[in-house]
């Protein structure tokens, strides 16, 4: 099978690589670019662990394949954080103990900041169903959803 050329942008810098055609974005986040904050927890987009933005768009990227992100602009956890400066969303989750093994964090912040991108004052009812879509067996939702609630005040500047 012959690789595929892929030119896009990965948390605001150029990115190339050559992939399977049937290779998901997930592994060539992991294993060719070498960013592993995206998980692989179910492989079939249930559980929210590899999210990531694709043109803005949050996407599992399980289910996405590397060849179809050309010239398009991804994000992921790595480049959350702007340098040394944690991501409110970030702060506030550490802030609430809204974290415990790791796994499902990353897809949680992600998700979070794409869902207060689209609204920056969410109900506790509307960040539950943005959240929908990634799962914790560890911390229970209630911190998640408290910490997402602090970040998005912070972030309004209320």
């Amino acid at each position: 099978m012959a690789g595929v050329h892929v030119s896009t942008t990965v948390n605001g810098d150029p990115a190339e690589f050559v992939c399977d055609p049937d290779e998901p974005l997930l592994d060539v986040l992991r294993n060719r670019l070498g960013l592993t904050g995206a998980k692989e927890g179910c492989g079939t987009g249930d559980c929210g662990a590899c999210s990531v933005t694709v043109d803005g768009e949050l996407v599992c990227s399980c289910l996405v394949l590397g060849a179809e992100v050309e010239g398009r602009k991804i994000e992921t956890i790595e480049g959350m954080a702007d340098g040394d400066k944690l991501h409110p969303l970030q702060r506030k989750f550490i802030e609430h103990a809204a974290l415990q093994c790791g796994i499902c964090t990353p897809g949680f912040l992600i998700a979070a900041r794409a869902l207060l991108k689209k609204n920056a004052n969410p109900t506790e009812e509307e960040i539950r169903f943005g959240l929908a879509g990634n799962l914790c067996r560890c911390t229970g939702y209630d911190k998640i959803v408290r910490a997402v609630q602090d970040a998005a005040r912070e972030m309004r500047g209320a």
